[in-house]
Formats: structure tokens, C-alpha cells, sequence
């Protein structure tokens, strides 16, 4: 026979019946067990480091768009609205910050983990629409090269200013990602290294414009917006499939079937999934264990096998189903091929 046991989040195993561990980070270590950083760490240091994003991001906007309308150059306006979006980006990751860190309810029983990956996802949308209205502007200066103005060149002088602020919130705002773990702390800081790169482009662009290439300039805003574009794709896309629950990698896979494994009782593991949630995992395993133990004794040991796990690794939540090991598996049959028995 086989004995099934379905596990539901404990509230003794920890505050809420969840997991409080977070999440393995392949830029920070590779070794499954991790510190305890409590979630309200976390969100702190979110909310500070985006705080400090915001400062930065509405000055430069703010900056490059006026003295980029008054000096003529399209690439510094472009590179404004994109620290424009970043702004808006800024106040997306405190909301989702916000949001994600709110105790499971009847309605949410595994929690708010995932708004994080609904906020990924609007902001690949916003930089994608951002980037196509970048591209389609440029575009309209290149139909008419005759209506490229000279630009003035302090408008060279803030590229340069916003490069240099673009790159160091860049390695604050990684630095802080990496101490808590935080996939959309690192996507942001991220977003702030393409700043930095656009930032780039556009200060190219300008230096070709006033040494007597005036296409230049429009064409560092068409390369600003298609950087914008792709950067936007790239988070939609991944966000995407964490919501339609993309599995996690294979290396991590595995370092949770060892910790199963591990478990003393446990003789055998299958049919280990795993789905995203936020930063955090929610899997299945089925646990194989000598046939002869009584229904209590199979329960016990998958207990213990899920508190490991959840111990070890960044699962907010694991389900176990056990199985009497070395016998036929027949979860898989059809119920036509099922034997009379079962």
C-alpha cells in the first residue's frame, strides 16, 4: 500500500506557518544553507536602497531633461525620460516590497511572495513602452537630418555627471541586493547599470554631435530606447514565467533532493518539482520509505524531511507524498491500468 501524506504549512514550525529563510543566491554563495535574514530586514533594506534610488533618479531626470531641451540634445532628453521611468520604477519596487512582506491569509495561504514577480512584470512593461516611444522619436529626427540642431556643450558636461551617478548607485544598490538576497533588489541594480550604459551612449553621441556630426546625437537616443526596449523584454519575459511557475534550476533541484536524502527513513526520492514564489520556492517531492513502517512512522519521517528542507534551502513551503520503497510506483497509471486492488 501506499500511504499519502499531504502537508500543509505548519504553524509550529515557524511564525505564520512559513519559512522565514531566504533565498539562495547564486551571485552571493552556492552553498544551500544560508543566514537567517528575517523578512523585515529584508524590506528595509529595500525600502532604504530604492529611497536612495529615487533621490537619485528625480534629480538626474529632472536635470537632464531641462538642460537638455535647452541645450538641443535628443540623447539627453531620451536618457532623462529614462531616469523618469527609473523613478517610476523605484516607487514600483517599494510598493511590491511593501506588498510581498504581508503575512499569509485565508485568501493568500502561502503568502504575498509573488506580487514581487506581478511587480517584475510591470515594470518590463513600462520600459518596453518607454523604449518603443524612444526609438519612435529618434526615428522621426533621422527622417529629417536637416533639423539636427549643433548642441550646447554642457550638455555633454551632465552625461558625463549622470554616468558617474548612474554607475556608483549601480554598485550601492548591488551591494545591498547581495546582503539580503534579493532577486528584485538585483534586478533593480541592474536597471541602474543600463542607466549607466545609456548614460554612456549618450555622451558619445553628444561628442560626435559637436565635433561636427550632428546625427550622432539622435542616434544615441535610438540606441538609448533600444537598450530601454530590451531590457524591458528581458524583465517582462522573466516575470512572466515565474508567474506561469517556472521551475528553479537543476543545481538547486538537486541540493533539495540531497537534503531529503539525508533524512534518516528517507530511502528514496522522485518526482521533486519546484514553482517560484517571489524570491522563494514552493515544491513537491515524493519520499520513499521501507514498506513495513506503520502510517505514523511514514508521516514522522516526512515531517521531519520537510522541516529540513525548509530549513536548508529557501522553500516557503514542500509537500511529501509518501511511498512504500522498492515496490511497483503507481502513481503514474492510468486508472484503467491500475490493479483490481487498488
Amino acid at each position: 500500500m501506499a500511504a499519502q501524506g499531504y502537508h500543509a504549512p505548519y504553524p509550529s514550525d515557524t511564525p505564520g506557518g512559513q519559512n522565514p529563510h531566504p533565498m539562495n543566491f547564486k551571485e552571493t554563495e552556492d552553498d544551500s544553507e544560508h543566514d537567517d535574514i528575517p523578512p523585515a530586514v529584508r524590506a528595509q533594506a529595500a525600502s532604504r536602497s530604492t529611497w536612495v534610488s529615487v533621490i537619485v533618479n528625480l534629480g538626474l531626470s529632472v536635470t537632464q531633461i531641462a538642460v537638455g531641451v535647452w541645450a538641443k540634445s535628443q540623447g539627453l532628453v531620451a536618457d532623462g525620460v529614462h531616469s523618469l521611468s527609473d523613478l517610476v520604477a523605484d516607487f514600483v519596487v517599494l510598493a511590491a516590497a511593501r506588498e510581498s512582506r504581508k503575512d499569509a491569509d485565508e485568501d493568500h495561504p502561502y503568502g504575498h511572495q509573488r506580487f514581487e514577480n506581478a511587480a517584475s512584470l510591470a515594470l518590463g512593461v513600462l520600459l518596453l513602452v518607454v523604449g518603443a516611444g524612444m526609438v519612435w522619436q529618434a526615428l522621426l529626427k533621422l527622417e529629417q537630418p536637416e533639423t539636427i540642431p549643433t548642441a550646447h556643450a554642457a550638455a555633454l558636461w551632465v552625461a558625463a555627471a549622470a554616468l558617474v551617478a548612474k554607475e556608483l548607485l549601480f554598485r550601492y544598490m548591488l551591494g545591498v541586493a547581495k546582503r539580503v538576497k534579493s532577486s528584485m533588489l538585483v534586478a533593480n541594480a541592474w536597471h541602474a547599470r543600463s542607466d549607466a550604459a545609456s548614460s554612456l551612449v549618450v555622451a558619445l553621441g553628444l561628442i560626435g554631435n559637436l565635433a561636427g556630426y550632428p546625427l550622432l546625437d539622435p542616434i544615441a537616443a535610438l540606441i538609448v530606447g533600444l537598450m530601454v526596449g530590451r531590457m524591458g523584454w528581458s524583465f517582462g519575459w522573466d516575470a512572466l514565467h515565474d508567474l506561469m511557475d517556472r521551475a528553479i534550476d537543476e543545481s538547486e533541484v538537486q541540493a533539495i533532493r540531497q537534503t531529503l536524502l539525508d533524512t534518516p527513513g528517507v530511502i528514496g526520492v522522485h518526482d521533486v518539482r519546484t514553482r517560484k514564489m517571489g524570491d522563494m520556492v514552493v515544491a513537491d517531492a515524493h519520499i520513499e520509505v521501507d514498506a513495513q513502517l506503520s502510517v505514523e512512522q511514514g508521516h514522522n519521517i516526512a515531517v521531519a524531511a520537510r522541516r529540513a528542507v525548509m530549513q536548508r534551502h529557501r522553500v516557503l513551503n514542500l509537500m511529501t507524498h509518501v511511498d512504500p520503497a522498492h515496490r511497483p510506483d503507481l502513481d503514474h497509471l492510468s486508472a484503467g491500468a491500475l490493479p483490481p486492488s487498488v
